[in-house]
């Protein structure tokens, strides 16, 4: 009854309840805009609210995050330009769904996935954050890299029909993650001495570059084909569609939920897993992953709005950010005299309660937002080309710079673009560049980590896999994920099905 006390505060008061929906509105369309992160509006918003009461600056953030999330797949789906590293995996089969005339029924299973997601965080926030924050206490920084290790095993997913493009496309994306100054040693790695690469390659840049720029150079070089009419009539899927995918929704928000609750992890991290496992544990979708298998919708847009709820869950249960929004939220909170972490449920409940209250009205403003226009949006993918490419190309230069304001983002984009084309012309998959990039940082950091507290011995590390229960478990699924892609797993489990 007093958390509804506390909640009811947020539901009466038409301020907190605008201000939300103006949040989640605005974050929609930053996500959709490449470039523009929910990191970088939510930091603007710190100063921009300094003098705000604590209530009214955290409904605009919080509304905010709940629907850039949301946004990225837009244009992932559209355009074939992931607003946000999150999208990546949503644009492997919502492009292809697009070109297929069915823009508004990939957007329409977009966003229902995501309102569903983002319900399921948020009740995990609500019911289980003590016990998910110490589940995640309990992961080390060699089961943080073993995790980086399962990521780094997709690229056998998102190479298509060869597993062996796609881990060459992998290691093009750990190389350009490895360029720039070491962080801990400051020593310089492939800079080639031109003063530009000592700050690295940005892997939003890449991605920008490798997905929204190389799509247009690869459109601009096929001018004669036409854009494709899109079948408008049929955007919500049915109930009865809904269900076939429960299965496929609650393994997808679990795995969102628990990623998002690991610090440096996030929603990044968590679709692209689910992808995976959507790939691995899917048999016989109606049409192939990659060539627009709904399920490779329902998966990362289900796992990355679960991890918003996850990520809150070491924010306030230990005072340490899920991802780089809950850092900055966490610095908002300080400012406002407010110190999050173990006793804050305990001292703080009316906030708690509150900030819960502001994620559920997001999501209801999601539904809203996420439903209407849709139509509209679809009529995207119509326009001619010669009007849509160079509005791609102008969408990816705002992208690019943006981030860094840097002009030497916009070459790289351009290059990356370059890069693209080629890519795709020879029929290398382009996911698994981006995938390599994201998880370098944490693969390399984990590994530095859990050597020097093995006191420099890579085997004692090696070791210590086995002193832990989630340790082991990962182990096992990592053992498992490399016996799965032989050729005599593949023969047993096909003499297996016919008994």
């Amino acid at each position: 009854m007093e958390a509804l006390k506390y909640m009811s505060a947020a539901f009466t008061n038409p301020l907190l309840f605008v201000l939300v929906a103006v949040g989640c509105f605005s974050g929609v369309y930053i996500g959709a805009i490449p470039g523009l992160s929910g990191t970088m509006a939510v930091s603007i918003l710190v100063s921009f609210t300094f003098g705000w009461k604590t209530e009214t600056a955290l409904a605009l953030m919080i509304g905010v995050f709940v629907g850039v999330v949301y946004g990225g797949s837009r244009s992932a789906i559209l355009l074939n330009i992931p607003g946000a590293p999150a999208a990546v995996a949503t644009a492997l089969d919502g492009y292809p769904l697009a070109k297929k005339g069915k823009a508004g029924y990939a957007m329409g299973i977009a966003t229902t996935q995501s309102i569903i997601g983002t319900a399921i965080g948020i009740a995990v926030l609500m019911f289980a954050a003590p016990l998910v924050a110490k589940i995640a206490l309990k992961f080390k920084s060699v089961d943080y890299l073993m995790l980086a290790f399962m990521g780094l095993m997709m690229v056998g997913s998102l190479g298509g029909k060869s597993i062996a493009s796609g881990i060459i496309g992998g290691c093009i994306g750990l190389f350009l993650g490895c360029v720039g100054i070491d962080p801990q040693t400051a020593v310089k790695r492939f800079t080639f001495d031109i003063p530009y690469l000592n700050s690295g390659v940005h892997f939003v840049v890449a991605m920008i570059g490798l997905f929204g720029a190389s799509e247009a150079f690869v459109q601009i070089s096929d001018r004669g084909a036409k854009p494709v009419k899109q079948e408008i009539d049929k955007i919500i899927p049915t109930f009865g569609e809904s269900l076939k995918y429960i299965p496929l929704t609650l393994r997808s928000a679990v795995l969102g939920v628990v990623i998002g609750a690991l610090p440096g992890a996030g929603g990044d991290i968590a679709a692209l897993l689910a992808y995976d496992q959507a790939k691995r544990s899917v048999k016989n979708p109606a049409v192939p992953f990659g060539e627009g298998a709904v399920e490779g919708i329902v998966a990362p847009e289900t796992a990355n709005n679960a991890a918003i709820g996850g990520a809150f869950i070491p924010m306030l249960t230990l005072g340490i950010p899920g991802d780089a929004i809950t850092a900055v939220l966490i610095s908002a909170l300080s400012i406002q005299g407010i110190q999050v972490g173990p006793k804050f449920i305990q001292q703080q409940p009316d906030m708690y309660w509150l900030i819960i209250a502001f994620l559920w009205i997001g999501a209801v403003f999601l539904c809203i937002f996420g439903l209407t226009g849709i139509k509209l949006f679809a009529k995207v993918v119509e326009i001619p080309k010669g009007i849509l490419m160079p509005m791609i190309l102008v969408l990816s230069v705002i992208g690019a710079f943006a981030i860094r304001n840097s002009l030497y983002d916009i070459f790289w984009m351009f290059g990356f673009g370059l890069i693209g084309y080629f890519l795709k012309k020879y029929d290398f998959p382009i996911a698994p560049v981006v995938l390599g990039s994201i998880l370098i940082t944490l693969f390399e950091n984990n590994f530095r980590r859990g050597v020097l507290l093995a006191k420099g011995s890579v085997w004692k590390m090696f070791l210590s896999i086995f002193k832990s229960p989630i340790s082991v478990l990962l182990f096992v699924a990592i053992v498992y994920l490399i016996l799965s892609q032989t050729a005599a797993y593949k023969k047993l489990m096909a003499k297996l099905r016919k008994r």
